[in-house]
Order: structure tokens, then sequence, then C-alpha cells
């Protein structure tokens, strides 16, 4: 971040997730990173829904070829290779534990306006957030999980 011109944003999560990325890989903002090859739907993610994305497709597994995306910063958005990958199946979702008004769902639904790719959105609507006992329970409450995921790529899949 210091070596970048401009004002950046690093989130932090207080709790406990699977670490996604490949140990001593260099990070470069604004790559997406493929983590798991599929053809049928790509699946993009970001932060602690990377790895529920991750299982998501190994659920899906010998029904629905999934493609999962590691979208490790919003801005500066690789839209180029958005729409490449999009191109290469019937259909997108994408998943975020934010809202998807302004967020990646927002983002990479602009990147394929114009390309007629049929987009499902796993975050959280329009609304105000809320407390809860766990983190767990607030995600659950959001529709910021596992299930969530799969059923998008099932109603993209059916399309």
């Amino acid at each position: 971040m210091i070596q970048s011109k401009g004002p950046c944003y690093l989130r932090l999560n207080r709790n406990d997730y699977d670490n996604v990325t490949e140990e001593g890989k260099p990070f470069t903002i604004g790559k997406l990173s493929v983590l798991k090859q599929g053809t049928d739907v790509t699946v993009f993610a970001t932060g602690y829904m990377v790895s529920l994305a991750l299982a998501a497709a190994r659920e899906l597994e010998g029904k629905i070829s999934v493609r999962v995306v590691n979208v490790s910063t919003i801005k500066p958005l690789d839209q180029t290779m958005i729409i490449e990958l999009a191109r290469t199946c019937k259909g997108v979702v994408t998943a975020e534990e934010h809202t998807v008004i302004g967020g990646l769902g927002s983002a990479v639904a602009q990147a394929l306006a114009k390309t007629g790719r049929p987009v499902e959105f796993v975050g959280i609507n329009d609304t105000f957030g809320c407390s809860g006992h766990s983190y767990q329970e607030v995600l659950e409450h959001h529709g910021l999980t596992k299930e969530h995921i799969v059923d998008a790529v099932k109603t993209i899949w059916e399309l």
C-alpha cells in the first residue's frame, strides 16, 4: 500500500477464516486470482466469501462445474478479465459480505452490462446491518452462506 499512488482501504476481519491464497504468492492490487477452474458458472467472490464459494463449488462437483475467482481488490477492477471469464460460461455469481449496491456485485454487473451474461448476487440487500450473538448468526441473517451461493449457482445453471 505504501508503494501505491492514491488512497487505499484495507478491510480487516476479526473472525477466523480459511487462508485461500497460495503461500508466498505476491499480492498485486487489481489482479484477480482463479482458485478453482470450472466451465459452467463463474463465482467472483471477495473476502470471507471466497472460502464459502470454494465450499459451494466442492458441493456441486459432478453436477455443475464452478470456477471460483478471488477478487481481492474491488478498485481497481480488472474488467477485461471479468468479461473474458464470463464469456466462457453460462453466467456468473458474485459473493460478498457487503451490500451488493456499490460493492463487488455492482462492479461486476457494470463490467458485464453489455455482454448479456446473467448475474446473481449473494450479498447484503439494500438494508441496514444488524448485530448478532456471533458473526455466523449475522452472516446467516443476511443470506451470506455456502447454501445461498449454491442456490445462486443453480439459478444461473437452470436459466
